[in-house]
């Protein structure tokens, strides 16, 4: 699933295309819009709200998507063909004169009211890229709940919105502990340092090509522990581990990180 900061690229990318232009071509191709006709009104913003996209249309309308796992935005010149993917898995097109926006394999695209967007992105916690940044109610709602694993705690859409699988595992070994740790257990200081980490972390990425949150410039190397199950820890050299915290893989090195390992047991899913 993408991270707030990728979602924050998808944005820029679309606003760039779409904003202050009029449709002159929008298709949803989901049943309960597909008759919804867009055309002659002007594109007014596309906003990152942590994972959702929203794109606010004349008329007080805003068209909600989210990738969750594999969806995309795919902008071309109008005329050119698309290439992100078979015709039947574009749900979305968006299009004016000069650029014409795809969206492939969206699990979530639903047209609504403007007034209405707190619907569907009013449970989400403080936004890392957004202008509601709040630090202190980050830590606070991190630490709602004192026996829920951070890892589980840091994916959590309530809490932080725009952590990602990728920045859950880095954020945890930048905090020397375990994901499996219950966040009650966290030392005091602990709380406001991860979620400084985290926005730190996601307003360097967001201008970047390729996500990076090591300081070293070796190659291959631009994460501490994503992605490299086996390989040796940057910091103390320990294997990094791999396992599974609620349905995600999570990844860890167990010479740096404190605390327990082991499958969670909270049965709550993470909201985005």
């Amino acid at each position: 699933m993408p991270e707030g900061d990728t979602v924050w690229q998808v944005a820029r990318r679309l606003h760039a295309a779409l904003a202050g232009r009029v449709l002159t071509r929008a298709d949803l191709r989901v049943p309960r819009f597909a008759t919804a006709d867009l055309t002659g009104r002007a594109v007014l913003d596309v906003t990152p709200r942590g994972k959702h996209l929203l794109t606010r249309i004349d008329g007080g309308l805003t068209l909600h998507s989210h990738l969750r796992m594999d969806g995309a935005w795919r902008v071309y010149a109008t005329g050119q063909r698309p290439r992100g993917g078979p015709e039947h898995q574009i749900r979305a097109v968006l299009g004016n004169e000069e650029h014409t926006a795809y969206g492939y394999r969206l699990p979530v695209l639903e047209l609504l009211r403007t007034a209405e967007e707190a619907r569907v992105v009013g449970h989400l916690g403080p936004d890392l890229l957004g202008p509601d940044w709040d630090p202190e109610d980050a830590a606070r709602r991190l630490l709602a709940d004192p026996s829920r694993p951070l890892g589980e705690a840091l994916l959590d859409q309530r809490n932080l919105a725009g952590i990602g699988n990728v920045y859950k595992s880095e954020l945890a070994f930048l905090a020397a502990v375990s994901p499996w740790l219950p966040v009650g257990e966290l030392a005091p200081d602990v709380p406001a340092r991860l979620v400084a980490t985290a926005h730190r972390l996601l307003e360097a990425n967001k201008d970047r090509p390729d996500r990076r949150t090591t300081t070293t410039r070796r190659p291959g190397t631009p994460l501490h522990v994503y992605g490299r199950e086996g390989r040796p820890c940057l910091r103390c050299g320990t294997a990094v581990r791999k396992a599974e915290l609620g349905e995600r893989v999570t990844y860890w090195c167990p010479g740096c990180q404190r605390g327990p390992v082991g499958d969670s047991t909270d049965p709550r899913p993470p909201r985005n």
